[in-house]
């Protein structure tokens, strides 16, 4: 199996695997998870009259055209097809057909009863992948020697990539430039090197994007070259509506223009907002003046500090209440402190996710043996000082005569040692003390 895979070529800018068969022809297979502008096709089997011969065709990257099938061939998707070129033939993958293609022309305003479509000659043949797959290989080669005629001629550009047409005639050269450049002398030099015709396309920088790919900070592919076809202009003003901070690292994207996703929800934000009364001084109060610091456009509540300057001690306050405020300033009538209401303490409505994904999380968490070691003797020390407590306590009490005898629970007692000993101890030096008078009293 993993002999197989490495001898597969997976070519993600085409959305196809390239693989040589064992008797050493090329077999090519669609591969639609693996490519930029992904379709799925939601109105499978569903057919209609208008649209049965229009067949949606993916070349490199994202470039896509619409061609119609006038042969009457049957044609599937995944098939590599042979269509019409303004000079020559090109060679691409059927990735829709049907009703669902009639959607793409309508997103992209085409009428399909007055548009020309150009044709599809016929089904790919082994000698038309061959000289494609020709052609692929010299692509790379031949960005790197554009760059380096254009950085000679000295020309303010940057050529980003070369899609070379299916017959090896004809090449598309992408390039960002900021300013109008004359490149005559560019294209002269490029036919007279590489011997093809030259056809200079200028790009911007999401659609270079866009070209090559990625992944953005969210974790998902780069919209620009998920789904994004039209590319609309994005100002800094759609992250002040939503009051995100205007922090150019944060804002822009890998294309170093603002994020294309910070227009996704602005127009959300500014229908929000204009429930929200228009607060151009502070709100007066019996007790001072309160400021406006933050506020929650879609909760719809602006918090408010008596300290112009502090953001710790904030009152959540609706925006109706509010414009009531407003109206009572307006009429000298300054209503009571906002220390005395309670604040509304709400729990979040979403799950904070920090810590769920450390390392460590899953580790048997080991505990201090020097906590241990430090702790029990304490504890130890605590109970045999309880114990030693009662067993002194128990000692008072007389054992012969019902007498209590004094001095038998005086003196220092040592940790761990026995009620009993001492008492004992004393009884025996007693009797050892009468033996030794004794025998003097013989003598």
């Amino acid at each position: 199996m993993e002999e197989k895979d490495q001898k597969k070529i997976y070519d993600c800018s085409r959305g196809c695997e390239v693989e040589r068969t064992p008797h050493g022809a090329l077999s090519i297979s669609y591969s639609p998870g693996c490519c930029k502008l992904a379709d799925f096709d939601w109105m499978q089997g569903i057919s209609q009259e208008r649209y049965k011969d229009l067949f949606e065709v993916r070349f490199k990257n994202t470039r896509k055209i619409v061609y119609k099938n006038t042969t009457g061939q049957l044609i599937k998707i995944g098939d590599l097809v042979v269509v019409e070129a303004p000079t020559g033939h090109d060679v691409g993958i059927v990735t829709l057909e049907g009703p669902v293609v009639g959607r793409q022309l309508l997103r992209h305003n085409i009428d399909p009863s007055t548009y020309e479509f150009r044709r599809i000659y016929r089904r790919a043949k082994i000698l038309d992948i061959e000289r494609w797959q020709e052609a692929i290989a010299r692509e790379h080669k031949t960005m790197i020697r554009a760059r380096q005629i254009a950085a000679g001629l000295g020309l303010d550009m940057k050529i980003g990539d070369v899609e070379f047409q299916g017959d090896g005639t004809k090449a598309i050269f992408y390039y960002i430039a900021d300013e109008r450049v004359d490149f005559r002398q560019l294209i002269k030099d490029f036919a007279e090197e590489f011997h093809i015709r030259i056809e200079m396309k200028q790009i911007g920088a999401r659609q270079e994007a866009g070209l090559i790919g990625g992944i953005g900070v969210c974790g998902r592919a780069l919209c620009c070259s998920a789904y994004m076809s039209d590319f609309k202009s994005i100002t800094t003003q759609a992250a002040r509506c939503q009051d995100l901070s205007l922090n150019p690292q944060k804002l822009a994207g890998q294309c170093s223009k603002l994020k294309c996703c910070i227009n996704y929800e602005a127009s959300l934000y500014i229908d929000a907002q204009k429930h929200l009364p228009d607060v151009r001084g502070p709100l007066e109060f019996k007790d001072g003046t309160a400021y406006l610091q933050k506020c929650d456009i879609l909760k719809g509540i602006m918090y408010f500090s008596y300290d112009p300057h502090c953001v710790i001690n904030l009152f959540p306050l609706s925006g109706q209440r509010v414009r009531e405020i407003i109206s009572m300033n307006r009429k000298g009538i300054k209503p009571d402190s906002l220390k005395d209401k309670e604040t509304d303490v709400r729990e979040t409505d979403f799950i904070s996710a920090v810590g769920d994904d450390s390392i460590s999380r899953f580790d048997e968490k080991r505990r201090s043996k020097r906590k241990k070691e430090f702790k029990r003797p304490e504890r130890n020390r605590k109970q045999q000082f309880e114990d030693d407590k009662n067993r002194q306590e128990g000692d008072t009490k007389p054992r012969f005569d019902g007498k209590p005898q004094s001095g038998q629970n005086k003196g220092y007692r040592r940790q761990g040692q026995r009620g009993g000993i001492k008492v004992r101890d004393q009884e025996k030096q007693g009797r050892k003390g009468e033996e030794n008078r004794e025998p003097s009293a013989n003598q």
